[in-house]
């Protein structure tokens, strides 16, 4: 017979093994930039980090956990989409052992503890979880909502033998919960799980209404009960967390994330709730046409909410009524039920009608009714106990095929939106990121997303993302006049969009309305004032209507926000060279922000060798300047940039001869970054 180690070890492998592929997946353009790409987070883990990651509400949630994680990552990996994406089935390989371990402890029985484990590890609905690398708070606020219950299980078992370490485990079991909480708030009814535990296995309960005492599953911890209301009092701490992580994550979202009741009324969100549990039932039982992007409707069929409803309602009746004998059935279908409150779009956060990932925890009570409920019914009819396997072999294997499968999808950002389209209709949302990705495909694809774009908007007229996207692409192509058009349906539609404003402030700046497009620039930095892309490009704007002073003030403030951004340093260190006006030039500090730069660079970007020749000959340092100016030259050249090789030519001879470089940064912002 297997070791519980040795099972622990082989479901961890088997995990890791099976979630391989994800080491040459990419980044998605769905989430990703926000959480992977973000500035804070390339910056690595740093003491500012760290004060970021505690008081903001970026990406409309306050996780400071999962920040610190993706910032880790930047510091030991980089840009290493697929290390990153390994973190994650790293954690997913240690949740599955710690379930394990949890259940085998808590009911002493070994298989029914292990084939939950393999489930919960292999199924093919928790792939979004592990496979999207924005999914990390998914998988390590699990990691720490599992390490509560085992800290729980240890204060449970030394406060029945009256011992002081139960103190110890309990405030560990407090510490971790709030870990768990800190890298995602989807467990915020963890402390009601434990209820359900302390109800069966743990058989802490005196009673439970009409019920009589459901005794614990492991020997170990029986001992005289607790009644419920002291075993509800005994959580209040937890659920003193729970009310502070609700009101926080509130906050998070509803400038942004939480849709009004408005655009989403409570009736709508009612019946979606209810049809949602049962498709989550029916994707655990027949996991097919699963997408990144399930499409909230407008509006749903009588027939189906009523149906949802009664299903439902079937379920817990027959759950209940079982609940002496077979307690883990009732448990197990209120774990289901609790842990997907949260998400379950009573309170609607973005425009999925639900998500794959959402399932990651709920769906360990449905595995543990199946399997405890099985091997009951195995020793009941005196099925055979390698009947009882080759079943579960089966089930497993099927998983595991599945998964594979569906693996294939997360591999790039155009298969997986592909797919969601292929298997879902009227996917606005798929639409949208299908055209980004193309987008970003290397080659000429403009139509490609243009067509996308114009696809969201058909389905959805009022998606705002749709107008923006397709706005920043027409004013690429140089359709001013519709690209002006959609920026102001997008800004109609969502006034608080940072991005778009700062975009549209772009489109007016190219177009000659600077007054207007300095209008924009400051609603961006007003609407987002961690990001210092809007003032960097108000400095853009004053250079353009040659105003040297002015273009190095803001430059100054966006390094103020973001002091390793090599562009900005980059542009100031040129202006404070080559400004034409001596009021404005400092060739020393030009000097320092263009090495700055040049490092941050690795040395690699022409335009930022060519800045550094130029502060080196304002500061008559002519030998490193031509050093400098022909290595840029050199790397356009390997790049393929031969537009700007002429003029680094004219200003290698300018340097030969002793001479200093003066520009006109009207023309110069037309040049390579």
């Amino acid at each position: 017979m297997l070791r519980p180690r040795t099972i622990g070890l082989l479901l961890a492998l088997v995990t890791v093994l099976a979630y391989s592929p994800v080491r040459h997946a990419t980044l998605l353009v769905f989430d990703d930039p926000d959480y992977v790409q973000n500035s804070h987070v390339q910056a690595g883990l740093t003491l500012d980090g760290v004060k970021w990651a505690f008081t903001s509400f970026y990406a409309s949630n306050w996780h400071p956990l999962t920040w610190l994680s993706h910032m880790l990552d930047a510091s030991l990996f980089g840009p290493d989409a697929g290390a990153q994406h390994c973190v994650n089935v790293l954690f997913h390989a240690a949740n599955a052992v710690l379930l394990f371990l949890l259940l085998f402890r808590m009911t002493n029985k070994l298989w029914p503890a292990a084939f939950v484990a393999a489930l919960f590890a292999w199924h093919p609905l928790h792939v979004e979880s592990v496979a999207w690398v924005s999914e990390r708070k998914d998988v390590l606020s699990t990691f720490f909502g599992l390490l509560t219950l085992l800290a729980y299980f240890r204060y449970v078992a030394q406060s029945k033998i009256k011992n002081q370490k139960s103190k110890i485990w309990f405030v560990w079991t407090l510490a971790a919960f709030a870990l768990s909480l800190m890298a995602k708030p989807m467990l915020v009814t963890l402390p009601f799980v434990m209820l359900l535990l302390d109800f069966w296995p743990l058989g802490r309960f005196d009673n439970l209404i009409s019920a009589q005492c459901v005794q614990p599953s492991n020997p170990k911890l029986k001992t005289r009960n607790s009644r419920p209301l002291a075993l509800v009092l005994e959580k209040l701490p937890f659920f003193a967390l729970t009310l502070a992580s609700c009101i926080v994550t509130f906050f998070a979202q509803r400038a942004e994330a939480v849709v009004s009741l408005e655009q989403r009324p409570f009736g709508l969100r009612l019946e979606n709730a209810l049809v949602s549990y049962v498709e989550y039932l029916a994707k655990m039982i027949w996991p097919v046409h699963l997408a990144i992007i399930y499409p909230l409707p407008d509006q749903i069929p009588f027939w189906q909410p009523a149906a949802a409803a009664l299903i439902l309602a079937a379920i817990s009746f027959f759950a209940w009524r079982m609940r002496k004998t077979a307690p883990y059935l009732l448990i197990g279908w209120l774990w289901f039920l609790g842990t997907l409150v949260p998400v379950i779009g009573l309170v609607q956060v973005g425009g999925q009608a639900l998500a794959d990932r959402y399932t990651y925890v709920p769906l360990i009570g449905v595995f543990i009714a199946a399997a405890y409920g099985a091997v009951d019914l195995a020793t009941r009819f005196h099925i055979s106990t390698t009947a009882v396997s080759i079943v579960a072999g089966v089930v497993l294997a099927a998983s595991l095929c599945v998964t594979e499968y569906q693996l294939r999808f997360w591999q790039n950002s155009e298969a997986l939106f592909s797919r969601a389209l292929a298997v879902t209709k009227d996917n606005a949302i798929a639409h949208i990121n299908l055209g980004v990705a193309v987008e970003q495909k290397p080659g000429d694809h403009r139509a490609e997303a243009e067509a996308e774009y114009r696809a969201a908007i058909k389905i959805e007229p009022h998606r705002f993302q749709a107008h923006a996207n397709l706005a920043n692409l027409l004013a690429t192509k140089g359709s001013r006049d519709e690209a002006f058009k959609e920026y102001q349906e997008a800004l109609q539609l969502s006034p608080k969009a940072a991005a778009t404003h700062m975009n549209f402030g772009m489109l007016l700046a190219d177009m000659g309305r600077f007054d207007a497009a300095a209008r924009e620039y400051a609603e961006a930095a007003r609407l987002a004032p961690d990001d210092p892309r809007p003032i960097y490009q108000m400095g853009k704007a004053s250079l353009r209507q040659g105003q040297g002073a002015e273009a190095v003030k803001h430059f100054r403030d966006a390094l103020k926000i973001q002091p390793y951004d090599y562009q900005t340093l980059t542009w100031l260190a040129r202006v404070l060279a080559a400004d034409q006006k001596d009021s404005v030039r400092n060739p020393t500090e030009a000097v320092s922000l263009a090495e700055q730069a040049n490092e941050l660079t690795g040395g690699e970007q022409p335009f930022v060798m060519d800045t550094l020749a130029i502060a080196y000959a304002a500061a008559g340092r002519f030998k490193d300047a031509q050093d400098s100016e022909q290595k840029a030259i050199d790397q356009a050249t390997a790049l393929g940039s031969q537009k700007s090789v002429p003029e680094m030519q004219q200003r290698l001879q300018l340097f030969q001869s002793g001479q200093p470089y003066r520009e006109d940064f009207a023309k110069a912002l037309s040049a390579p970054e």
